[in-house]
């Protein structure tokens, strides 16, 4: 069963109103807040499904609330703004974002992008390419746990990073090319660029490294791909 409790941050009230009757027509529970400041402590005792989090907000922004999000929480996350440039959305995905939408759009877009990447999270431990427990030297993946341990500590992981973990530790060294990845990562197959990859490979690698002191790394091979090395 699909989650549904649903958290709109949006400072525009018909906008976010607008979003809330879409979304609710199919069954989401949302909840709106129109001040950023407001939003930690709302998710912290609201514990939602999923967050729209629009990134210019009194108070406090969208790309710091995601990052201080991503300290506490694998919450499914969109952000949505009306800055088009390049840096802004994949700054945004860096931070552990699952997906973005830039402004003007169409509300059944939206709806449409929410329940994609529900869909991701929810089967990003169970398809076929994952195993229910998966062990590679000292990093164990619970796929029903949602769980990944890294020289036994517990890593903080976006259902993206949890993925690409999963798919990289399957074959140590094997060199896994950006379309395979893109391909088995993105269980709808929606197209994304490399640069979307890159960024969320990015975010692993900088968690992989803390936790295990140097001695995991997950390398590019330059023109191919990444793989996982111990």
């Amino acid at each position: 069963m699909m989650p549904t409790n649903l958290l709109i941050v949006e400072d525009e009230p018909k906008l976010a109103q607008l979003l809330a009757d879409y979304l609710s027509r199919d069954g989401f529970d949302c909840h709106i807040l129109h001040d950023g400041g407001l939003v930690i402590d709302w998710v912290k005792q609201h514990k939602p499904d999923f967050i729209l989090l629009d990134l210019m907000l009194p108070n406090k922004d969208g790309i710091s609330l995601c990052r201080e999000i991503r300290t506490f929480s694998n919450v499914p996350i969109i952000m949505v703004t009306a800055r088009v440039e390049e840096i802004d959305r994949l700054l945004g995905l860096e931070l552990g974002a699952d997906d973005y939408i830039c402004k003007p759009f169409s509300p059944r877009e939206v709806v449409a992008r929410v329940k994609s990447v529900l869909r991701r999270s929810v089967s990003a431990w169970t398809a076929p390419e994952i195993q229910p427990v998966q062990t590679a030297n000292e990093i164990v993946i619970d796929a029903e746990k949602f769980l990944a341990v890294v020289c036994g500590q517990e890593l903080e992981l976006t259902p993206i990073e949890f993925r690409l973990l999963s798919l990289l530790c399957k074959s140590p060294e094997r060199v896994f090319s950006r379309d395979y990845l893109m391909d088995n990562v993105y269980i709808d197959h929606r197209i994304v660029s490399d640069r979307t990859v890159d960024s969320h490979i990015k975010n692993l690698r900088k968690k992989i490294n803390q936790a295990s002191d140097g001695k995991i790394q997950i390398s590019t091979v330059y023109g191919v791909g990444y793989k996982i090395s111990f």
